[in-house]
């Protein structure tokens, strides 16, 4: 995957050096290279995937090295390849598997009462109005703002809260390693240069990654819990596995199609197992008369369901989503 990334940004680094391309008036630029972004975003992805599970400790299960490993691959996936301070994310990314689908206290997502957005902070109401117009920034709010969770580059809000100084240093060097490794691409390619080469496949990168979150975790049926009603299990099913087809699945390490395997063992299935894990999953499950709870959607219009779910929902749930008793 880090391969494939360098290949691709490689070959679009050449492509905006050429004397062709800078012979074309900006359209035909935009028009040259979108393909090549799209590919390298995608690549990104990708290979956000496997830091992913760095994050969870499962590159590596050795009891001697296996930390080592997991980090050291961390920091090159997500802090250096896709500048997301690897640290940070890991350290949020446990919190939001662990209160999965809980109304007040999941991280990564941020869940409103739609009977109840009238009362929302004028703020609120105000992104929701316009939401679509963050759509390709979400994950660059989601890091830098810190909302919903907190700073992931400056360290802020509920993610730190109890955090030692020691976590908060660990965390920095995540942080320098992103900030080091864009910095230098900036000042050697220059200002355009770098947002066409390095910062559109980034923002492919971050649509791939909110599509991918937001769908597998909302569905129509889909269920929210309070502290009186959560449990880790039922907030595990109303994760949704989805099929994007079967090259984009194997692709992307099975992030979408073995998505339900993934939150009920985030720390024990790595991203090669995980599509044999939710077909022993599902035959366990039928066995016993409980596949009713473990919920797949083919999804092959990908781009255009996140797009209608998010512009016809927001981060809203119904009241009846919610169960309380």
């Amino acid at each position: 995957d880090v391969t494939a990334v360098i290949c691709t940004m490689s070959f679009l680094y050449a492509v905006v050096q050429s004397d062709i391309y800078h012979s074309l008036p900006m359209y035909q630029q935009a028009l040259m290279v979108a393909p090549l972004q799209i590919l390298t975003g995608f690549a990104m992805w990708c290979t956000w995937c496997i830091g992913h599970d760095a994050g969870h400790g499962t590159i590596s299960k050795s009891t001697k090295w296996g930390k080592g490993i997991n980090r050291i691959v961390g920091e090159i996936t997500h802090s250096a390849v896709c500048l997301t301070p690897f640290v940070p994310w890991a350290l949020s990314h446990r919190k939001h598997h662990l209160n999965h689908n809980h109304l007040e206290r999941d991280y990564s997502h941020q869940w409103y009462i739609r009977e109840e957005k009238d009362d929302l902070h004028p703020l609120i109401q105000a992104s929701a109005s316009i939401r679509m117009v963050f759509f390709p920034f979400l994950y660059f709010i989601y890091l830098f703002t810190g909302i919903p969770d907190g700073g992931h580059v400056l360290f802020y809000g509920r993610m730190w809260e109890g955090e030692s100084l020691k976590q908060k240093l660990d965390g920095a060097i995540s942080v320098v390693v992103s900030c080091a490794t864009a910095g230098s691409l900036w000042y050697n390619m220059g200002t355009s240069d770098f947002a066409v080469v390095c910062m559109a496949p980034w923002t492919v990168m971050g649509f791939w990654l909110f599509m991918v979150t937001y769908l597998q975790h909302h569905s129509e049926d889909g269920k929210l819990y309070t502290d009186d009603t959560f449990t880790f299990e039922r907030g595990a099913f109303e994760t949704v596995d989805r099929d994007y087809g079967e090259w984009v699945n194997r692709l992307s390490h099975h992030m979408m199609d073995g998505h339900v395997i993934h939150h009920l063992f985030f720390t024990k299935v790595p991203h090669y197992k995980l599509h044999a894990a939710t077909q022993a999953l599902r035959e366990g499950m039928k066995e016993r008369g409980q596949e009713h709870l473990y919920k797949e959607i083919h999804t092959p219009d990908y781009t255009q369901e996140i797009f209608k779910q998010y512009l016809d929902n927001w981060f809203y749930v119904n009241e009846d989503q919610v169960v309380r008793k």
